[in-house]
């Protein structure tokens, strides 16, 4: 015999079964993404002057390229994770949603790569 409550086996998943997980992800890279983005504002705040030589100067300080990849890499998770939310509602059928969902994270794969290089390649 199951005591077991319809709720209590629902709980912590969403109708696909992974609702929690991408809900608590999506918490710790905003949680990631404060200390970084205000880390990144002061910082390139004191960029003077605004030039490419002086932005070059700044992203060869120790850990200025290491704090700037990990700001990026969050930011594009975070911001996938939550476009992703929004095509999985709104965006009907089957073809179409898996096709979009594919799109949208060979895009944000893409951005964060070119990101991620560019930067690495202006550091070193």
């Amino acid at each position: 015999m199951n005591y077991r409550s319809a709720l209590s086996k629902a709980r912590g998943q969403g109708p696909s079964g992974h609702g929690g997980s991408h809900w608590s992800m999506q918490r710790f890279s905003a949680i990631a993404l404060l200390p970084l983005t205000l880390w990144f504002l002061f910082s390139f705040s004191n960029v003077m002057p605004l030039t490419y030589h002086g932005f070059a100067q700044w992203l060869r300080q120790p850990w200025v390229p290491v704090l700037l990849c990990l700001f990026f890499a969050c930011a594009y998770y975070h911001a996938y994770l939550g476009l992703q939310v929004v095509l999985e509602d709104y965006v009907h059928g089957k073809f179409a949603s898996t096709f979009s969902l594919i799109i949208v994270k060979l895009l944000f794969l893409l951005l964060a790569v070119s990101t991620i290089v560019s930067v690495l390649r202006i550091a070193l």
